[in-house]
């Protein structure tokens, strides 16, 4: 006997990852249910060979389901989640809403899935799992073994992140302003707030009193809550006019002596990564090359002379997989691996 897995937000960029990726990776699955809004009912979206209909996630009884997968906006997770949990159904969900809740996990299952362990043995349990942003996933599957090795104490990092990450109206907005440019009839932004193509805007989500960004928050408070409360982070993170694929340049000091060598084999024996690094042209990752993959790449690994303990790394990934769907199932594989998830009756 198999799961019956519900999909929320399943016409989305994200949604349709999660169809795709649990279809690959073969997860025992009995049943899999489209959800999405009411304008969405009978909109047809792929799973493996199968198509699937969507049905109307305002009247849907998650009674008998066994895990959600949640990627439908903050509001929708607020609104839902606790309702769902209730009925013994795992959500994990993909929005920001429930990742800095005292009482809801923050889980990346390379770095982190012990956590489920305790969390999944709580009578009193919420029955919601949260999905890192995008960002901090790639960075913290990156920093975890170097951290088991030589401790990290500070984390610089700027990304450089796809439109993706902001919806599929952001990367038609993307399409369409490239397209216009050649033809001297650009449109204005919409959903960026300057122009995207041929452009880099240092400004993803709203700003706060600091002079940081909400993204830039989220980056530090969840690389916090999943690796170390005590490592110190800053961030800067830009909006790059590529379509699918998150890149970031990081700067680590570490409390011990690491070579970038070491790093090198660290990372090259770590789990979900892979490391490209070869000193000569072409030697390193980019983007359009991560699409469709799983694993977070590791590129250009060199040692800091600026600072005692200090090493360079570049950090690629498909934010729409390891970023968001691909780690969602992930967790869902981990309560079934860790013998955690009893199938709903």
């Amino acid at each position: 006997m198999g799961y019956r897995v519900a999909v929320v937000g399943a016409t989305g960029n994200v949604g349709q990852e999660m169809l795709n990726i649990l279809a690959e990776r073969g997860f025992p699955a009995d049943e899999v249910i489209a959800l999405a809004s009411s304008r969405s009912i009978g909109r047809e979206v792929s799973y493996g060979d199968e198509t699937l209909k969507c049905r109307n996630l305002d009247d849907f009884d998650f009674n008998g389901v066994d895990f959600c997968l949640m990627s439908a906006g903050s509001s929708v997770s607020k609104q839902l989640a606790e309702k769902i949990g209730k009925t013994g159904c795992i959500v994990i969900d993909n929005s920001s809403f429930w990742r800095y809740h005292q009482d809801v996990p923050l889980i990346v299952p390379e770095v982190n899935a012990e956590v489920l362990d305790a969390y999944m043995a709580k009578n009193n349990r919420m029955n919601i799992i949260a999905n890192p942003n995008c960002s901090t996933a790639q960075l913290v599957v990156a920093l975890k073994p170097l951290h088991d090795a030589a401790k990290i104490q500070r984390i610089v990092v700027a990304t450089y992140q796809s439109v993706s990450g902001a919806g599929k109206d952001a990367m038609d907005e993307l399409w369409n302003q490239t397209r216009g440019i050649f033809v001297s009839d650009a449109p204005e932004p919409q959903k960026f707030t300057k122009q995207i193509a041929f452009n880099v805007i240092p400004h993803i989500d709203v700003f706060m009193e600091d002079g940081s960004t909400k993204e830039e928050w989220k980056v530090m408070a969840e690389t916090k809550k999943i690796l170390d409360s005590k490592i110190k982070v800053t961030c800067t993170a830009v909006r790059v006019p590529v379509f699918v694929g998150h890149a970031e340049a990081v700067n680590i000091e570490f409390a011990e002596e690491l070579s970038a060598e070491r790093a090198r084999e660290i990372l090259r024996e770590s789990p979900g990564i892979m490391v490209l690094d070869k000193r000569e042209d072409g030697g390193y990752i980019t983007p359009i090359e991560c699409v469709g993959e799983y694993a977070t790449y590791v590129s250009r690994i060199r040692e800091d002379a600026t600072i005692e303990n200090g090493l360079n790394i570049w950090v690629v990934s498909d934010n729409l997989r390891k970023g968001a769907a691909l780690n969602s199932v992930q967790i869902a594989e981990s309560l079934i691996n860790r013998g955690l998830m009893q199938k709903a009756a």
